[in-house]
């Protein structure tokens, strides 16, 4: 009869563990066998991947932010953090209590017939010394499952790091690059300062000596305050930059810091590879295909705490009315026992839990596709963007050679009056306006090369370290 209930009582525990799985999310990437805007480069690209942008101070800028920068000094923090969390889970060993306790107790006793009917006290000291431990059997895995979540915690903190160093030293990059341009369009905007007031210096003198109306002077004046208004709003974008420039860096954003003078020249094209590689090359989808991971440990660990749990105890100790009693092995005591224990009233939250796990398992996948989706993106977008600017690039220095061409026939027409002053301040304009652009393009160039760095994974010569420690 009694095997007959247990039986049933096992039926019973069983049918309850049963949870149905929901499906699984979409369909998986595909990929095609090669980018559709391929760069073709072929040159090899160092981890310091900012050094080929020529410029020594920029590579020890980058190297003080990785050193000193707070953002970055935080996500190292929670790298320690998961360690220290994994280590304590993974070596895990049975509970081992041990305790010293000593009581004394007084009792009265009242209206006892001894004692001539007064009160008598008895007064007892007891001293005891335990120890106890304890084991859980990891019968269904559960406790395993959580040993390894918390290892693909520390390859996702971990990846974070990486991909936080490669976010950092792009921007420190792009700040350096704004800081510099501003630099060149300061000097350029100078420059156009001095010929602009030439220009207006000889429409006052032929204005003056009847050849040219106030208009002339007028005009030619406007276009010198607007070029001056120009330089301006380059000081404010160079003390903007150098302040974000030297936040990066770890310091106080005083706006001393000094930049370069003059944009850098683009190397070759980088290589960018195949799209099947950047999987193993981006750290922050290494840290996403390790969340995802452990969102699947998460699910068993949910399963397993719907089922019985099986644990082992021991515990030996004395108790004595005086300390050295306790050693005494007349005085010993020791009990060995085990015990199942199976949740009843708490089936349906473990099993909606159960539910919950994988609903974020499947939440976990589809981010990840998305995050893919827009590394791929991101690629596409800069190799795209390397040949755009590039002719842009071309086109504007064309663009400058034929402007400084037209000012110089533009000022000599003026000066044998075969041409209006007007046309001269428009082409003076379009030659000012030319020569900026170049410059700016110049810095978006770099900066899309710096992007492409960061969406290619920085150091893409080799896979994304993701490593465990056993110890932190």
């Amino acid at each position: 009869m009694m095997q007959y209930f247990s039986a049933i009582l096992l039926a019973f525990i069983m049918a309850g563990c049963h949870v149905p799985m929901p499906k699984q999310p979409g369909q998986p990437i595909s990929m095609p066998a090669q980018w559709s805007s391929e760069s073709g480069g072929t040159n090899a690209i160092s981890s310091d991947w900012w050094s080929q942008f020529g410029d020594a101070r920029l590579s020890r800028l980058v190297h003080e932010a990785l050193a000193h920068n707070i953002n970055l000094q935080a996500t190292a923090t929670r790298l320690d953090q998961a360690v220290l969390y994994a280590d304590a889970e993974q070596n895990r060993i049975p509970a081992l209590d041990v305790s010293l306790n000593t009581s004394k107790q007084q009792s009265n006793f009242i209206g006892m017939p001894f004692g001539d009917g007064g009160v008598m006290k008895s007064r007892y000291t007891s001293h005891g010394l335990n120890l106890s431990t304890s084991w859980e059997v990891d019968v269904w895995g559960r406790i395993k499952a959580g040993e390894k979540r918390t290892i693909t915690d520390v390859q996702a903190a971990h990846a974070d790091l990486w991909a936080a160093r490669q976010s950092l030293a792009a921007q420190v990059v792009k700040a350096w690059i704004g800081l510099v341009e501003a630099n060149e369009q300061i000097d350029l905007a100078g420059t156009n300062v001095l010929i602009l007031q030439n220009t207006v210096n000889q429409a006052a003198l032929r204005h003056s000596l009847g050849v040219n109306g106030a208009l002339d002077v007028q005009l030619a004046e406007v276009n010198l305050a607007t070029l001056r208004a120009l330089s301006e709003q380059w000081h404010a974008a160079h003390a903007q930059q150098c302040r974000r420039l030297e936040a990066l860096l770890g310091r106080y954003p005083s706006g001393t810091l000094q930049g370069g003078r003059t944009l850098p020249e683009l190397m070759p094209p980088v290589p960018a590879g195949v799209p099947s590689e950047l999987l193993g090359r981006r750290p922050d989808i290494a840290a996403s295909m390790a969340r995802v991971q452990g969102t699947r440990y998460r699910v068993e660990e949910a399963q397993g705490e719907l089922l019985p749990k099986l644990n082992l105890t021991a515990s030996t100790g004395s108790t004595s009315d005086a300390l050295q009693g306790l050693l005494n092995n007349n005085h010993l005591v020791w009990s060995l026992g085990s015990n199942i224990t199976q949740p009843i009233l708490k089936g349906r939250k473990l099993r909606n839990n159960i539910l919950l796990q994988h609903s974020l398992a499947a939440e976990a996948v589809l981010r990840h596709r998305q995050l893919v989706l827009g590394a791929f993106a991101e690629v596409e977008s800069s190799l795209a963007n390397e040949e755009l600017l590039r002719k842009r690039e071309n086109e504007l220095s064309d663009a400058a050679v034929k402007a400084s061409r037209a000012l110089e026939l533009a000022e000599h027409r003026y000066r044998r009056g075969l041409t209006p002053f007007v046309t001269v301040l428009e082409t003076q304009r379009r030659y000012t306006d030319t020569r900026s652009q170049r410059v700016s393009v110049r810095r978006l160039r770099l900066e899309n090369r710096a992007n492409l760095h960061l969406a290619l994974g920085g150091d893409f010569l080799k896979p994304t370290p993701v490593v465990w420690r056993d110890k932190p």
